[in-house]
């Protein structure tokens, strides 16, 4: 487990390494930067780099030492739903989830046709949040393939958003993130794109999380959208505390 900046979570666990890019969202990959960046650290989970997919058995005891519950995001360095992932490992992974349902469990995916063929075989429980990547039109199938999943709640990130989204199809999905890319060649987003989908959140009644605008230096790009933050979550997100 590992504390994060991301704003929408509060720690990643990876219990999968590495991955392969597929479609233009993986262009400047930030886990492929920080492998190699904790590749050269000379950390040990990492020395196979970004694109030797790598599991990892002993990080699936990490979520029963947890004392207090938490938000965490799922393979953080990695896509779960990879093809060199074994269906076995995905199962072994489902049931940690399963049985720490004090905690909230982010995944996130760009493979969405593994993860509508395997959803059947796996063991859903009501604190997996399970979300696919959109970051242009071209991939707007993805979210198709996550409403066929049998996940409580169906999320979007649309990070790094490379395209407009006009008329997105939100039947089924309780939560949109959305975000630009950083970095020195970080491609720019358009703040019409953005705009026009918090309006499609709004009228949807779906709940808009705005990440950040990227670019060179996202700190000081901030994340504010008409002068304000969005940071809204899912309902069911405090049910946890009940």
């Amino acid at each position: 487990m590992a504390q994060t900046s991301i704003e929408w979570t509060e720690l990643t666990w990876n219990p999968v390494t590495g991955c392969t890019k597929i479609t233009a969202g993986c262009k400047f990959c930030y886990a492929e930067v920080m492998t190699k960046r904790l590749q050269a650290m000379g950390v040990e989970k990492y020395k196979a780099g970004f694109k030797k997919v790598k599991i990892h058995e002993d990080a699936l005891q990490i979520p029963y030492t947890w004392k207090k519950s938490k938000v965490v995001f799922v393979n953080s360095m990695s896509d779960l739903f990879h093809k060199d992932v074994p269906l076995e490992f995905i199962q072994k992974v489902f049931q940690v989830m399963k049985d720490n349902g004090q905690h909230v469990f982010q995944v996130l995916t760009k493979r969405a046709g593994r993860l509508a063929e395997i959803s059947p075989l796996l063991p859903w429980s009501h604190n997996i949040w399970m979300g696919v990547s959109v970051e242009d039109n071209r991939v707007l199938d993805r979210i198709d393939f996550l409403r066929q999943s049998s996940a409580r709640v169906k999320f979007l990130s649309l990070e790094p958003l490379i395209g407009p989204l006009p008329k997105i199809n939100l039947s089924g999905i309780d939560w949109v993130i959305v975000g630009g890319e950083s970095g020195h060649k970080a491609r720019p987003m358009n703040p019409d794109w953005v705009l026009d989908i918090q309006e499609q959140c709004q009228s949807s009644k779906v709940a808009f999380f705005f990440k950040q605008w990227g670019g060179k230096n996202k700190k000081k790009a901030g994340r504010e959208l008409n002068g304000q933050t969005y940071d809204e979550m899912p309902d069911v997100e405090l049910e946890r505390f009940i």
